[in-house]
């Protein structure tokens, strides 16, 4: 007889699904080279140049287990200046399970850094504001189409004739 979960369908038939085991900061960098005259300096002249950069990894660690790894890296800059500059590599280990092969991919690597995200987001707001600055706030990531950029990006080595 096989085990039935409470919507009474067998448990070993149930659909897809993604968990999230555990997550953490692998690296956190943050520099504030120029305080504190940078701090009074980006009061009195305006908002900065604010650039960011976002990169996705991701390991096996097993049969149904990945850790995937969301790294944000951001500088803020006025009249060529640095106020402020942040690395955070932010990871999660997560159980997929009846998820196609082809699929699995793309889950990795849009899904898994769609639920870090937000975590992230919390931890470079709080350290650009114990910085001395006001927090940052990352805007929200579209992971899907940086996906197929990626993809677009590599189909388009492997087709270029090599030099």
């Amino acid at each position: 007889m096989a085990n039935e979960n409470g919507n009474g369908a067998a448990a070993d038939q149930q659909g897809p699904s993604l968990n999230t085991l555990v997550q953490y900061i692998k690296d956190l960098s943050f520099e504030n080279p120029n305080a504190p005259r940078s701090l009074t300096q980006q009061q009195q002249q305006g908002g900065p140049q604010i650039g960011l950069q976002v990169n996705v990894h991701a390991n096996a660690l097993g049969e149904n287990d990945v850790e995937t790894i969301l790294t944000l890296e951001g500088k803020a800059t006025l009249n060529d200046e640095t106020l402020f500059a942040f690395e955070l590599s932010y990871a999660g280990v997560f159980r997929i399970l009846g998820v196609p092969q082809e699929q699995l991919h793309a889950v990795v690597m849009i899904d898994c850094p769609r639920l870090l995200f937000p975590f992230a987001r919390a931890i470079v707001a709080e350290a650009v504001r114990n910085g001395g600055f006001p927090p940052l706030y990352i805007d929200p990531i579209d992971f899907a189409q940086l996906y197929r950029q990626r993809l677009e990006e590599l189909q388009a080595q492997q087709g270029a004739p090599n030099a």
